[in-house]
């Protein structure tokens, strides 16, 4: 059963715009001939790796709740000029939403188990994301979402 990640998406309002930014970075990735390949950088680096990679996902909160998912296909240990340790994330480059749950805010990153990890949203996903964020929300908060 794979792990996953489970990080906050700061100054992201919605998945729209995850995938924005997303298209964006692997606009410029293409025009400096780099790999098409979305990665994260973080401070600390995750211990159970190959959980990790054997399926897992990083898990977006967007503004309060579980939103999006990107699948991890690498984790690079390194120190950056200063010689502090961090690590990227690397994720295949498609941002998947997925059913919106409440989470509260937290630093850095957790772990996140599958039985844990919400659903994508699959063939509704186009319908839900083209809702405007207010309704979408309210709409989870009644349960009809």
């Amino acid at each position: 059963m794979p792990l996953h990640l489970i990080k906050l998406a700061v100054g992201c309002e919605s998945v729209k715009e995850l995938k924005g930014w997303v298209a964006e970075r692997m606009a410029t990735a293409r025009k400096k001939g780099l790999p098409l390949r979305h990665i994260h950088v973080t401070r600390m680096t995750p211990k159970r790796d190959e959980e990790l990679l054997a399926g897992g996902s990083l898990y977006w909160v967007i503004k309060g709740e579980i939103a999006a998912r990107e699948k991890l296909i690498a984790i690079e240990p390194f120190r950056d000029k200063d010689g502090i340790g961090r690590c990227r994330l690397v994720m295949q480059p498609k941002v998947i939403a997925v059913s919106p749950r409440p989470m509260r805010p937290f630093q850095g990153w957790r772990y996140l188990t599958e039985d844990g990890a919400p659903a994508d949203l699959g063939k509704s996903a186009a319908v839900v994301a083209s809702m405007p964020e207010p309704m979408r929300r309210e709409l989870r908060d009644l349960g009809l979402l």
